[in-house]
């Protein structure tokens, strides 16, 4: 079993991969699902609107420490980066809850397995870390599984399959 990855910070890499998932976390304008078939699965739905948001909030924290333009002191410097931390700190208690209910919560229908799928690559984020020739094959197993489901439910993932981090 993996551990949730909300015990641990995310890294630059993951900061980057979820920027845009709340512009990407609709159904693809192709497969909208109509309000029926969303239904069985509305509690998810609800998870994973709360989960992207969470991680849009992490993003926007890890972000504000690439924007600081005004040279200033080493003092101040680890102050605002402490408070940082612990903001980042309280956003990830606050996800760690929403992460165990994605999980425990089953899927009802493709939509509801898509966004366990997506939970599921924000958990093994690092297997978009490389390209795919160069993994391990049961990660590569992982990897190809989550993206193929998330495929067929039109749930998008956070990033592309380049080892380069880029959104899609």
């Amino acid at each position: 079993m993996g551990n949730v990855s909300s015990g641990r910070a995310m890294n630059s890499t993951t900061s980057l991969r979820v920027k845009e998932l709340n512009a990407r976390n609709e159904l693809s304008a192709d497969q909208t699902a109509p309000a029926e078939q969303l239904e069985p699965d509305f509690a998810l739905v609800q998870l994973d609107t709360t989960f992207v948001t969470l991680l849009l909030e992490i993003s926007a924290l890890e972000s504000q420490h690439g924007d600081d333009r005004e040279p200033r002191d080493a003092e101040n410097v680890r102050s605002d980066g402490a408070g940082r931390t612990q903001k980042i700190e309280s956003v990830l208690a606050r996800l760690a809850p929403i992460e165990r209910a994605i999980m425990a919560t089953p899927a009802r229908t493709i939509v509801g397995l898509g966004i366990k799928a997506r939970h599921a690559s924000y958990v093994v984020s690092e297997h978009w870390d490389v390209p795919i020739e160069q993994m391990e094959w049961d990660a590569r197993a992982v990897r190809l599984l989550i993206e193929a489901i998330c495929k067929v439910a039109g749930v998008r993932l956070p990033f592309s399959n380049d080892a380069d981090g880029a959104l899609l």
